[in-house]
């Protein structure tokens, strides 16, 4: 059999390797992609970490790709060959809306993943990648562009005339929820532990933003502005989370998609006399990555890719999402 380059983890809580793998062949309704370009995402990082759950050896990483159909399963619609496409890493969503079934997985882990030369999927995991966007955009928009959607809308269900607030500006997810809230025109302010971030995310169009680091931050935000939030967005938990409950205005929602800061505490008094709703959210249905994409079209939305390597430098694209400094989405970009 003819053979490809992939990023493989070999061994538990190690970095995966650059390597030599057997290049698969679509059965059934499988279609097989050359990729183009795929994006890390926190999950790479943390598999290869031993952070995460259910980890396999001898599996490609990668969760984000997009490319062109080059071969085709016998059932597959001979509609895809040819086509650039993107592709949707839920794996078995199941059929309710609300939550993922019991089986749900993410591609990447425990079945292959995007960092390699070719991908292996469905053919029901197929969208057409937007006119509008480059591979490397495209590659950038799947996890962190379900997450947030899902995280803003599906849950958060943010309207017209409300406040966002979003923690963690800087990584995929949180940036991918400013990009998406912004059609609406409404009042964003963002929180990073770095401000040089907060710059970005005003020139992008953010109202404002405050440092996390800042002793009690979120009186010192709410005497610059007052108004309070109708959605709060996070991504890591901890102590600081309680405070979300103050910045909250009455009937608000707070969705988180992490718990990287570990546990949290709240006042319950405040909560229920506010009428908040806690809703944890993680990636998204189906019908939400249909949903995303026609957001992303409609809007033109271009993913923030912060910094592009070639396959067999991914260890430094690795390297960069540990030491957090990322503005943006990490890509790896294949070989022609």
């Amino acid at each position: 059999m003819s053979k490809m380059y992939a990023m493989v983890l070999d061994q538990k809580k190690s970095p995966a390797v650059y390597r030599q793998i057997e290049k698969p062949s679509p059965q059934a309704d499988q279609v097989l992609i050359k990729v183009e370009a795929a994006a890390l995402n926190h999950r790479d990082l943390y598999i290869t970490q031993g952070l995460y759950p259910g980890v396999r050896e001898g599996i490609i990483l990668g969760s984000d790709a997009s490319g062109e159909v080059v071969e085709l399963g016998p059932q597959a619609d001979k509609k895809w060959l040819g086509q650039k496409v993107i592709v949707n890493p839920n794996q078995n969503w199941g059929e309710k809306q609300a939550v993922q079934a019991k089986n749900y997985s993410i591609l990447g882990m425990p079945q292959h993943g995007s960092f390699a030369e070719y991908l292996l999927v469905p053919q029901d995991r197929l969208f057409l990648r937007p006119a509008h966007l480059s591979a490397e955009e495209a590659a950038a928009l799947p996890l962190a562009g379900l997450t947030a959607y899902r995280a803003l809308f599906s849950r958060g269900r943010l309207q017209v005339g409300e406040r966002l607030f979003i923690s963690g500006i800087g990584g995929g997810v949180a940036l991918t929820a400013l990009q998406f809230a912004q059609p609406l025109g409404i009042d964003i302010w963002v929180s990073s532990g770095q401000a040089e971030k907060i710059e970005k995310a005003k020139e992008m169009g953010a109202l404002n933003g405050i440092s996390y680091k800042q002793d009690q931050w979120h009186k010192a935000l709410l005497a610059q502005d007052p108004a309070g939030f109708d959605l709060i967005i996070d991504s890591a938990g901890g102590p600081d989370f309680g405070h979300f409950v103050d910045l909250a205005r009455p009937a608000a929602r707070i969705v988180f998609y992490g718990g990287t800061r570990g546990k949290f505490q709240i006042n319950p008094q405040k909560m229920f006399w506010k009428q908040l709703d806690i809703m944890g959210s993680t990636m998204g249905s189906d019908e939400d990555f249909a949903q995303m994409i026609a957001w992303v079209e409609e809007h033109k939305i271009k993913p923030l890719v912060e910094q592009v390597w070639p396959l067999d430098q991914a260890q430094k694209a690795f390297d960069c999402m540990d030491k957090g400094q990322q503005f943006g989405k990490l890509v790896l970009k294949m070989r022609d």
